[in-house]
């Protein structure tokens, strides 16, 4: 259940402005879910992750549908796949090299395929690391994000599973 409030909570940060500070929980929430969630309702965070893409790009900013947006919605399933690698071992290195993998794959990855896919910068090397440049503004409070996020959520997932426990209830967090 949690796995799906935190997805719910994602689309919702996604949804309000949060450009200057770019500071969600994305990443977090497919960590969790890929860890805690069922494998068969994958498409639940994938579906409302992208239809909230798709409403931000195609009626609030009014931008046409790119090949960029099928890179970022690739990385959402392998964050996903990610996350289930946390599954057995939600340590806290482990979190923190998941969290800060999502940060980095996510610049990396996104900002390339904005790189080849749209035209505002040159089709050089050159073009590529003014793409990169310009996007580290946005880059750099997300590692945090991820990082606090990811923490957040396992942790409240512990303090649950705890409560329950010392209650004798049975749930699976």
């Amino acid at each position: 259940m949690l796995a799906y409030v935190f997805v719910l909570m994602a689309v919702a940060f996604r949804l309000v402005p949060h450009t200057e500070w770019a500071f969600t929980p994305v990443a977090a929430s497919l960590l969790f879910f890929g860890a805690r969630g069922n494998r068969q309702q994958w498409f639940v965070p994938l579906a409302l992750l992208m239809g909230a893409d798709l409403y931000l790009t195609l009626v609030r900013y009014a931008y046409p549908l790119s090949a960029d947006h099928f890179v970022t919605w690739a990385w959402y399933a392998g964050v996903l796949w990610l996350g289930t690698q946390l599954a057995e071992s939600a340590r806290p290195v482990r979190l923190g090299a998941a969290a800060l993998t999502a940060s980095v794959s996510f610049f990396v990855l996104s900002n390339f395929a904005v790189w080849m896919s749209w035209s505002m910068y040159p089709k050089t090397l050159a073009g590529l690391a003014m793409c990169y440049e310009a996007a580290v503004p946005f880059f750099r409070n997300q590692p945090v994000a991820d990082l606090l996020f990811t923490f957040g959520f396992f942790g409240v997932a512990a303090l649950v599973r705890s409560y329950a426990e010392d209650r004798g209830l049975r749930q699976k967090i």
